[in-house]
């Protein structure tokens, strides 16, 4: 099923709700919300829920009964996402000129700082469906795990490996990767919550249909 990201694949046959998986996952869909680095909704994202490849959604089932264990939740952010909603990133970043949420995801950088800094990409690993955004929720408080910087914000703060966070902070993040990594995933030197299946089924293909439950196969 190879593909080139100028002709993506519509066949989500290999795809599952990911709550159908890991029933008490938490998920929180920015780019179905109005609270994201561009401030609307995003193209694509018809339902808020997470959409993963089948072979991702047993890795993460694996992620969170070994969590569940230590009293966490996996919450996810974002998994699967279509061409379309990178290709508006991609414009926004280059033509629009609406700033309105740089003070919440982007203070320290200008729009277009964020393409050589690595923050967006021209091609997402997450559009061949087996990379996730997530953190980590506290089950005795029912909070967000303090990571030191919140999800998407583009800076120095958020690289995982950054160390002007306090020692808990940097432990919490460790914890994740550590728990991510033993059950198949890879992560990004610039994102904290970013991670791909290293077996992903679809190296080199890049998927376009929308995020609904309708799609998953």
């Amino acid at each position: 099923m190879e593909n080139h990201i100028n002709n993506p694949v519509m066949d989500s046959s290999g795809f599952v709700v990911l709550a159908d998986f890991v029933p008490h996952i938490v998920q929180e869909i920015r780019y179905y919300s109005t609270y994201n680095f561009i401030g609307e909704r995003i193209d694509g994202y018809e339902e808020p829920c997470a959409l993963v490849t089948k072979e991702a959604a047993r890795a993460l089932k694996a992620a969170s009964n070994e969590l569940s264990v230590q009293g966490y939740r996996l919450k996810i952010f974002d998994a699967y996402r279509p061409v379309k909603a990178v290709k508006q990133f991609m414009l926004w970043a280059i033509e629009d000129q609406d700033i309105r949420m740089k003070p919440y995801f982007y203070p320290d950088l200008e729009k277009q700082d964020l393409f050589k800094k690595g923050y967006i990409a021209k091609k997402s690993s997450h559009s061949r469906g087996s990379t996730v955004d997530l953190t980590l929720l506290d089950m005795k408080t029912g909070k967000e795990v303090d990571m030191g910087s919140p999800f998407d914000l583009f800076s120095e703060k958020s690289h995982p490996a950054f160390k002007g966070i306090t020692e808990e902070q940097y432990e919490n993040r460790m914890m994740l990767q550590k728990a991510m990594f033993r059950n198949g995933f890879s992560g990004l030197d610039c994102e904290w919550w970013h991670f791909t299946l290293e077996d992903e089924p679809y190296p080199d293909t890049y998927f376009d249909f929308p995020v609904s439950s309708h799609y998953a196969g």
